[in-house]
């Protein structure tokens, strides 16, 4: 008896196994095309830091400090091996450790991207439940029109918009996001609302349209005419049976909508100046903090392969059909 559970986890666990296993590929390849792409970038980076007034001595001392005389594999080896240890390098801006700057920043960017997703995922299955339930009707139509809205605006465009409205004239809340040292929950709330509610309505449609789809496509099984049959309620016959069996596009969707919650934050972070890892990605950039630039894009590359692996664990999990597909 205790064989047959441990002959159906197996299948389950090496597909676990090989997914990490891809994803950890897919890292490695996206690590060499990171660090290609920052290397290629037009001009000196020893310059660029120095200023023009710098003699050609002082230039090429840097760049043997910075070990940029070394071959570009050498150079890529040296930055991925001190990765695995943990060793993000040294910021050209501050001298600072990249790891120290790093953290305070990636805390910020996933307390903003948690705050948006607790609004947005139950509003956004909710919203899809109500429209599938009311298919075709006034409900279903305005829900249709508002998502098709606000997946044609871009973030920045509602960002402004938002703004505008609720700090700008209403005064409710401020316009800059940033929540300063040490702030109480009850602040940081308070200012990372109108950047939450921006990447809230700009995922909402995407799940909220997925959700009813997927509950739309469900409804008309045998089973589902079955459960009408024996006098189900419509919202009954919506929660109870049709979305449990729509739940693995559902999930699906939900996944990769938090992980573009935390990777796609960028323009959001800048447009309400938080202090996030995006404002500072783009901060590097202008200032040529090279290990700062690489160590945000490795970030952002890691938690969206593991946000998208987790998808697909959670959509085999929630239909184990999945495992052996024809």
């Amino acid at each position: 008896m205790t064989g047959a559970p441990a002959q159906r986890r197996h299948p389950i666990l090496r597909m676990i196994a090989a997914r990490l296993g891809l994803g950890l590929l897919t890292l490695l390849v996206i690590s060499v095309l990171i660090f290609m792409a920052v290397s290629l970038l037009p001009g000196d980076i020893a310059q660029q830091v120095l200023g023009q007034s710098a003699t050609a001595e002082t230039v090429a001392a840097f760049r043997r400090e910075l070990g940029l005389d070394q071959p570009l594999i050498w150079r890529y080896l040296d930055w991925i091996t001190g990765i695995l240890q943990g060793d993000f390098g040294q910021s050209l801006a501050n001298g600072r450790p990249v790891a120290e700057i790093l953290s305070a920043r990636l805390g910020n960017t996933m307390f903003l991207a948690a705050y948006a997703a607790i609004i947005a995922v139950p509003l956004s299955v909710g919203l899809g439940l109500l429209a599938a339930l009311w298919r075709g009707g006034w409900f279903d139509k305005i829900a249709n029109v508002a998502t098709l809205s606000a997946i044609s605006f871009p973030e920045f465009f509602i960002a402004y918009i938002l703004m505008f409205w609720l700090s700008v004239r209403m005064g409710w809340f401020p316009s800059m996001a940033d929540p300063g040292a040490s702030p109480s929950l009850t602040e940081m709330l308070s200012r990372a609302f109108l950047p939450a509610i921006t990447l809230v309505l700009v995922v909402t449609a995407h799940m909220m349209r997925m959700t009813r789809a997927a509950v739309v496509n469900v409804l008309g099984a045998p089973y589902i005419t079955m459960a009408r049959l024996k006098g189900a309620s419509r919202w009954r016959v919506v929660t109870r049976h049709a979305l449990p069996n729509a739940l693995s596009p559902i999930v699906n969707v939900i996944a990769l909508n938090v992980a573009w919650l935390i990777t796609g934050v960028v323009i959001v972070e800048v447009v309400f100046v938080y202090p996030g890892l995006g404002q500072l990605m783009v901060d590097s950039v202008t200032n040529r903090d090279i290990p700062v630039v690489q160590a945000c894009a490795l970030i952002f590359a890691a938690v969206y392969i593991l946000l998208n692996l987790s998808a697909d664990i959670l959509a085999i999990a929630t239909n184990p059909r999945l495992l052996h597909p024809r």
